[in-house]
This record gives structure tokens, C-alpha cells and sequence, in this order.
């Protein structure tokens, strides 16, 4: 089965869709083998660990859809990717739609700021006329080839232009053909809530840590009305804060054997990324053919 069907099956299925964000094979693969039935690529991740830059729309869309391509070579759960603004206008939304249908991707997310976009839970964001976003988002259902693959939509606008804008645009968006909505950075409880009573689509609430939304359970999330939880930031601040005590340590004392017992084994680390099926594999394939 196609991943954009199983995708398509998650949301019509009870239950909310708890997706953690990887930024590269090896934090999709743990995401999966933890149990999670998505996974989500984040664009802050991507930016950061594979480019070194913060998410300040340096990535480009290739270098996005290249990522998003390598982690769902190894993934059999669907995968949703942030694909920012689009990539520019109509045309660029359009190739945008296709790259990452073409790289196996289940549901993208795209969204209404102005180019070049910034994290979500900055300030001092803008976004586009409401009107420009309707033509990206027609664009975009127009250009998928899989009916399946869902199409994301966010809107920026409750922190640039306030609630009643943002609510009229996502009743503008559904219109345009939105398969799901992602209001940004609700800022309360009460936000939360209002927005799941508001709007009668699923929804996509985005739990990122010392960000501006509340930290709010799956399970409460699950009884407001949402639909799914992307989690985009826990990996990637567990492993710089990680990696920056290790290495503190190593500089400081000169060797890690203290820090063995937080460390898995290096056969271990391999074993995550499929070694014994692939030497069981490989040799397989060394047996000498019948009648040879």
C-alpha cells in the first residue's frame, strides 16, 4: 500500500496522529521503531543539522525534497514534510507538489508567509494577501497526481493580523481545497480549544518546546478536536543538548568511558539501521546458485 493511502487511512481511522520530527535517517528510523505511525520532517531540523543554518528560509526546495527522498527510502510509515511557502509562486507550488510526490512523501504542509519565511515561533513574521494564498493552495490540489497525497495547510496570520483574520482565511482555505489546517502558534489553552471548535476540518496543533504554544497532551489535544501532533523540535534540542554535555565532558577529562552507561554500543547503532537483515541479506546472495 502506498504511504499517501496509509496516510489517508490515519485520518479517517479514530485517534490522533502523533508524528515526531526527524531531520535525517537515522532520528526517522528511531521515531519509527518507537511505535510512532507517522513521522515528520522538519524544516527547522533540516536547516540546522543538514545545512547548518538556523530556519530562517535558507533551504532550498531541493535540498528539502533530497532530504525528505533519503528518510523515506528507509521508512515504512508515511512520512509528512514541511515544504515551507511553497518555493515562490503558483509555478513553484506546483513543482513543489510534485517533487515531494515524487520522493514518496505522504502530505506536505505549506504555508501563507512572505518570502523569505521564518520560524513560526519567532517574530516579527508577515504574511501574503489571503487571495495569493488561495491561488498556491488550488495550485497545489491541482498538481498532485495521487489523490491520496494531503495537502496541509498553515496559516501564520494570528500573531501578524489577528484571530478573525486567521479564521477567515482558513475558511478561505478549506475552500481552495485544504485537506487539513495548521493554525500556527495558538498561544493558549483557550486558543487551542476555540480554534477545534471553529473549524470543522482536521487539524494539525504543532507542540514545539519553549515555543509559543501551550504544551498540551496528545491525549487532551485528541479530546479538543485535533486531528494530528507533529512534534518538530524534540529530537533535534535533545541531541544538541546531548552532544554539547558530551563534549564538554570529553574536553574536560579527556575520554567518555564515564558516559558509557547513556551510550548505546556501536553494534547496536548499526543494528538500528538494519544490520542483520542486511548481512543476512548479503550473504544470501554470496550462496552459489543450484546446478553452479
Amino acid at each position: 500500500m502506498r504511504t499517501t493511502t496509509k496516510f489517508r487511512q490515519l485520518l479517517n481511522e479514530p485517534g490522533i496522529i502523533q508524528a515526531p520530527g526527524a531531520y535525517d535517517c537515522l532520528t526517522a528510523k528511531l521515531i519509527q521503531q518507537a511505535g510512532f505511525p507517522a513521522v515528520y520532517m522538519t524544516g527547522a531540523g533540516t536547516s540546522v543539522a543538514q545545512l547548518g543554518y538556523p530556519d530562517l528560509a535558507l533551504a532550498s526546495m531541493t535540498e528539502m525534497v533530497q532530504n525528505a527522498a533519503t528518510i523515506t527510502e528507509i521508512l515504512d510509515v508515511p512520512l509528512i514534510a514541511d515544504a515551507d511557502t511553497g518555493y515562490g509562486g503558483v509555478l513553484n507550488v506546483r513543482r513543489t507538489v510534485r517533487q515531494y510526490e515524487r520522493a514518496g512523501v505522504a502530505a506536505i504542509h505549506i504555508e501563507d508567509q512572505e518570502s523569505p519565511k521564518r520560524c513560526g515561533h519567532l517574530d516579527d513574521k508577515k504574511v501574503i494577501s489571503t487571495e495569493d494564498m488561495v491561488q498556491k493552495i488550488r495550485a497545489a490540489v491541482d498538481a498532485r497526481t495521487d489523490d491520496d497525497f494531503t495537502i496541509i495547510v498553515r496559516t501564520d496570520s494570528i500573531a501578524v493580523t489577528g484571530w478573525d483574520d486567521a479564521m477567515h482565511r482558513c475558511d478561505e482555505y478549506v475552500k481552495a481545497g485544504a485537506d487539513v489546517l495548521f493554525v500556527e502558534a495558538l498561544r493558549t489553552p483557550e486558543e487551542v480549544e476555540r480554534a477545534a471548535k471553529n473549524l470543522d476540518i482536521p487539524l494539525l496543533f504543532n507542540f514545539v518546546e519553549s515555543g509559543k504554544s501551550p504544551l498540551l497532551p496528545a491525549a487532551e489535544l485528541e479530546r479538543l478536536g485535533f486531528k494530528i501532533v507533529i512534534y518538530p523540535a524534540s529530537a533535534l534540542l535533545s541531541v544538541t543538548h546531548v552532544v554539547s554535555q558530551v563534549m564538554a565532558q570529553l574536553k574536560e577529562t579527556g575520554t567518555t568511558a564515564h558516559l558509557m552507561d547513556n551510550m548505546v554500543s556501536l553494534e547496536d547503532c548499526f543494528e538500528t539501521m538494519g544490520l542483520s537483515s542486511m548481512l543476512a541479506e548479503d550473504a544470501q546472495f554470496a550462496q552459489p546458485s543450484v546446478g553452479a
